[in-house]
């Protein structure tokens, strides 16, 4: 569903426009016409897969990448299951080459994500940084998935990356926007999209992250972990739409005091 609002405020990424400001994934959901159903109903234009998952057959994953239609969706490889910069870059290049073969020849996205904690699945900001750098001088336009750390944010930019994603709270907790203060000033000083990416777990905070001033989200678990992911796609896709045009429009000042709504003028005495 796009509105003339969508497709005249597209987002840019890496000089590629897209009309959804939603992102999804591939994980977690049940079966794949499942995930082909929630992908459509939340009419998202770019989906994340993990390269390394896809690689190895990993369960729930076997013939993943036929299953979508990669002439309508753009895909995002990411890197998930790297702990290290080095294998995050080695895991990205075969992430470029899957690409190509599913008929994407320009595609240089990379979803970059370095993760050597398995508790809390916290990204490595000094991993991430160096591969970064590295994956930037290879010619990708990477999204690096990082804390909200607004020092970080600002060196991946300065390096070249295409985006930042921090984090609202960790991968599928569902905790929402625990990391507010710090995605605001990363929204305020970074001169490329910010895409809120992670722990965001329903619609009312995805909602509320886009009216921050946040460019886009990329919601996952939420969606496919839900009771009907398909009917919460769309739930998210609209409140991303809501957010922007929120955020657009300008919300009005808090004050510590009422005002009234109808004017005080011309009342009967």
């Amino acid at each position: 569903m796009l509105t003339a609002t969508t497709t005249q405020d597209p987002l840019i990424i890496a000089g590629r426009p897209f009309t959804s400001r939603l992102m999804t994934g591939t994980g977690k959901y049940r079966d794949f016409a499942t995930m082909q159903a929630s992908i459509t109903a939340s009419g998202c234009e770019i989906v994340t897969v993990a390269v390394r998952r896809v690689q190895t057959q990993a369960p729930g994953h076997e013939g993943l990448a036929e299953a979508i239609d990669w002439g309508k969706i753009w895909m995002l490889p990411n890197t998930a299951g790297c702990a290290t910069a080095e294998d995050a870059i080695r895991v990205a290049r075969l992430g470029r080459e899957m690409a190509k073969l599913l008929g994407q020849e320009d595609n240089n996205f990379v979803k970059l994500e370095v993760i050597p904690d398995s508790k809390y699945l916290l990204p490595d900001p000094i991993g991430t940084l160096n591969a970064a750098e590295q994956l930037v001088k290879e010619g990708f336009a990477v999204l690096p998935y990082i804390n909200a750390d607004p020092l970080l944010a600002k060196r991946l930019e300065e390096v070249g990356c295409a985006t930042v994603m921090p984090l609202g709270s960790p991968i599928g907790s569902g905790q929402g926007l625990k990391n507010l203060a710090n995605i605001q000033i990363i929204i305020e000083q970074s001169q490329v999209p910010v895409i809120v990416d992670a722990g965001i777990g329903a619609p009312s905070e995805a909602a509320a992250a886009m009216e921050l001033g946040a460019d886009g989200l990329l919601i996952n678990s939420a969606i496919a972990l839900a009771q009907n992911p398909p009917q919460m796609a769309k739930a998210m896709a609209l409140a991303a739409e809501a957010g922007r045009l929120a955020y657009q429009a300008g919300r009005i000042p808090i004050k510590a005091y009422a005002a009234a709504s109808s004017p005080l003028t011309g009342i009967i005495a």
